[in-house]
């Protein structure tokens, strides 16, 4: 721990610094210092700095600068150097030399030319290893760095409940706990040691619950589950990291829309958690508060609105701010007090991030972090982590039997590489333009296994992932009548999608059904792939079903009948790669699901921690427990699990208890396993979830080896808000439970809370702390 009385007086300097730069500003430069401005305002069509609008946008100041490298399509060494450019535009040409926070999208790498793409984050909670995520987000980080950003609009801390939504591919899941645990490694790698890149909570809050799975739908969800479900990973991540910005999100939540919501944006996060650092706008969504909501009359009343509920920052460029916000002071509708605050904070984070010292880096070392050999080998540990083995009958995985001369590679997701980036990945973003991309297809590594296990490839690609046409249907039945096995690639086709006016999109050949503004009214394989499957199959060729996709598909209709099925999610530019590793046994598959794949989208919801009603009660023509549950993946070998024993039987309201079970690598195969603790309050004063996760720990074993897993619980993550609307400890009987997923649960143990207690604020534990001992 830091010492606190070391903290604070290294703060004094800083905040003397801010004091005397906001005494010094003109009314005029304080507004500039909450807006933006973007790459496209700023550079001409070569990339270099329109002077005239420098000189427009920048004369006063500005807060942040834009996605100069991502947007702007500069390679690192140019967005070094035109983001040196414009800093010593501010330092010099403005009358305090403010410099800017630059920033960019990272969710799955740097978005812009060069960057190294790792897989989506649905396919990296899939790993269950937060270890992993933070080393990923540190390759990030220095990329980043390299070409002069300071802040970053990552992680995403959606709760994904409806899985129609596009962006459920970003998020980390349907689990608030799983949630938080990856999303406090993401910031821990993107952050550093206080030398780092800011990192985003976003999009506060409950934007993955919006009405009928739409993108920017209004959210209507009680104040428990707004409180435990939606808002806990954010108040575990900013409680237990110095997380430096929040987003807010687009949607209402019950008529209040998040970005005009002082209660959620200053009461709760500042007040109730303690955040001190910066809220900025979603893109357009101060805007939209008089656009879409309807909520503001024009500019000026959308942005007071949300400078007085606590954004900070209007993104992507100044819309309703500045000039707005100017007015609406001299007019005595807004209070320069308000105004200040907002910008102290801002002035606060360049000065954390050393904007104020020195805003420059090096252009000529810009592009030493980039496409480096180390990027690459971890992008591809990443990828083969992150496969999640749903299904394996007869063991017809790994392709490593005698008798495979022959391979049929069919499916529109099989050789191009933009089919293996998330929305957010660069290549993705921009899906109608030429991308130059370093990517390895499956097609590409299936091909340079064959010549060393002497197969012969057969591809067809069959059908596009979202046209009709089944014109290529018999010559890729043609391929796998042919092989010893076929192996189909499919999925949904990731991007970004801004139109709102285009209906026939449908039939389109390769449009994008998942992604941001790319929300479905369905689960089913995109266009005619599931019938491309279906009539592979019908060859008789065993088939092995690779979901190339960030959607959770219901698939049963194919699953039901094909041996195997290995759900590789979008796993970046070294997926094909992965995908191989774990096809020819070179890597034994770990990754577990980190959300419920529904047999049909009427299942909805489906996630694993539903009331007890809504778990168990069926339909007519289905049962309601999903397809694949929670938690679920498996494995070319057998973990086996030991009982599960308790430290104590009796839990006092403010004690810890240590559940301890072995775990072992029965089978003859090194791999690794995710051991999932589970608790579930036996008797309740209200509904609760049936079981809610509550520790896992990613273990490695070789064959023959046994490992003792201790978590060690603390009774306040037991919690849950009284009808008073407080958070408590409940006294009576609970259990845990320890399982290969949420429904396969292997051994458990009870005990009871001997006492109902209150948790102060500062008084709760968000994280189940692991400890694991190899055993003799």
């Amino acid at each position: 721990m830091q010492d606190s009385s070391n903290c604070a007086s290294a703060e004094q300097p800083v905040e003397r610094h801010v004091a005397e730069l906001l005494e010094a500003m003109t009314l005029e430069e304080k507004a500039a210092q909450l807006g933006s401005v973007n790459a496209n305002k700023l550079l001409d069509d070569c990339g270099e700095l329109d002077d005239d609008a420098v000189d427009e946008h920048l004369s006063d100041g500005i807060g942040h600068l834009t996605r100069i490298g991502g947007e702007g399509g500069l390679s690192p060494a140019e967005a070094a150097e035109r983001t040196n450019e414009l800093q010593a535009y501010l330092r010099d040409e403005t009358r305090l030399g403010i410099p800017a926070v630059p920033h960019e999208e990272c969710l799955s790498g740097y978005m812009g030319p060069e960057g190294t793409t790792f897989p989506q984050m649905v396919g990296m909670a899939s790993t269950w290893s937060p270890a992993l995520l933070e080393t990923v987000t540190d390759t990030i980080r220095e990329q980043l760095a390299a070409i002069g950003t300071a802040h970053a609009l990552s992680p995403v801390l959606d709760v994904a409940r409806d899985l129609r939504w596009g962006r459920v591919e970003e998020t980390f899941g349907e689990d608030p706990y799983l949630v938080a645990a990856m999303a406090r490694g993401y910031v821990d790698g993107l952050q550093g040691d206080g030398d780092g890149i800011s990192a985003t909570l976003k999009h506060f809050v409950g934007h993955g619950a919006g009405e009928g799975g739409k993108n920017r739908s209004s959210v209507n969800v009680g104040r428990r589950e707004l409180r435990e479900t939606h808002m806990f990973p954010f108040e575990a991540v900013i409680r237990t990291t110095n997380t430096e910005s929040v987003m807010n999100a687009y949607h209402d939540i019950d008529g209040i829309p998040c970005a005009s919501d002082e209660r959620l944006l200053t009461d709760v996060l500042r007040g109730e958690w303690g955040f001190d650092g910066t809220v900025v706008s979603d893109y357009y969504s101060v805007e939209f508060l008089r656009s879409e909501h309807g909520v503001a009359a024009d500019e000026r009343e959308a942005g007071v609105a949300a400078v007085q509920a606590g954004i900070d920052v209007e993104l992507p460029y100044t819309d309703c701010y500045g000039e707005h916000l100017v007015d609406a002071v001299e007019s005595g509708v807004l209070a320069e007090k308000t105004l200040e605050e907002s910008v102290r904070r801002v002035l606060l984070a360049k000065a954390r991030n050393g904007l104020l010292e020195d805003p420059t880096v090096d252009p000529d070392a810009a592009t030493e972090p980039f496409g480096t050999e180390d990027a690459r080998a971890l992008t591809e540990r990443a990828a083969r982590e992150s496969m999640t083995l749903l299904k394996n009958d007869t063991d017809v995985l790994p392709l490593t039997g005698e008798g495979i001369d022959s391979v049929a590679v069919v499916g529109p997701k099989a050789d191009d590489p933009q089919e293996l980036m998330g929305d957010y990945a660069y290549p993705a973003h921009y899906p109608e333009e030429e991308v130059d991309l370093d990517a390895t297809t499956p097609l590409d590594a299936v091909r340079e296994r064959s010549n060393e296990h002497g197969f012969e490839v057969l591809y067809e690609r069959g059908c596009t992932t979202t046209g009709p046409e089944t014109d290529d249907f018999e010559a890729a039945a043609g391929a796998a009548a042919d092989a010893d096995i076929a192996v189909a690639f499919v999925g949904a086709r990731s991007a970004v999608d801004f139109s709102d006016s285009d209906r026939e999109r449908i039939y389109k050949p390769s449009v994008a059904t998942s992604g941001e503004g790319c929300d479905v009214v369905d689960l089913d394989l995109p266009g005619v792939q599931a019938a491309l499957v279906e009539r592979v199959h019908e060859t008789d060729t065993p088939v092995v079903v690779v979901v190339v996709s960030g959607k959770p598909h219901s698939i049963e209709s194919i699953a039901a009948d094909v041996p195997a099925v290995l759900q590789a999610w979008l796993p970046g530019e070294r997926g094909g790669e992965g995908i191989a590793a774990v096809l020819f046994g070179e890597h034994n598959p770990g990754g577990h699901l980190p959300v419920s794949i529904p047999r049909t989208v009427g299942q909805l919801p489906v996630h694993y921690n539903r009331k007890p009603n809504t778990a168990t009660e069926e339909y007519v023509y289905t049962e309601s427990d999903p397809l694949y549950p929670f938690g679920h993946g498996l494995s070319y070998t057998d973990f086996e699990y030991g009982d599960l024993s308790l430290s104590t039987a009796k839990l006092p309201p403010a004690g810890t208890v240590t559940a301890t079970v072995t775990v072992e690598n029965a089978g003859d195969v090194a791999g690794h396993d995710v051991v999932q603790l589970y608790a579930s309050a036996e008797n309740p004063d209200q509904a609760r979830p049936v079981q809610e996760l509550v520790g896992f720990e990613r273990v490695f074993l070789e064959p023959g080896e046994t490992e003792r897993l201790s978590f060690v619980v603390d009774a306040s993550q037991l919690a849950y808000h009284d009808r008073n609307g407080n958070l408590a400890v409940a006294e009576g009987p609970y259990e845990f439970r320890v399982g290969h997923s949420a429904a396969d649960i292997v051994t458990t143990a009870s005990f009871d809370v001997t006492g109902t207690k209150s948790v102060p604020q500062t008084g709760r534990t968000y994280f189940t702390e692991t400890e694991t001992e190899k055993l003799e």
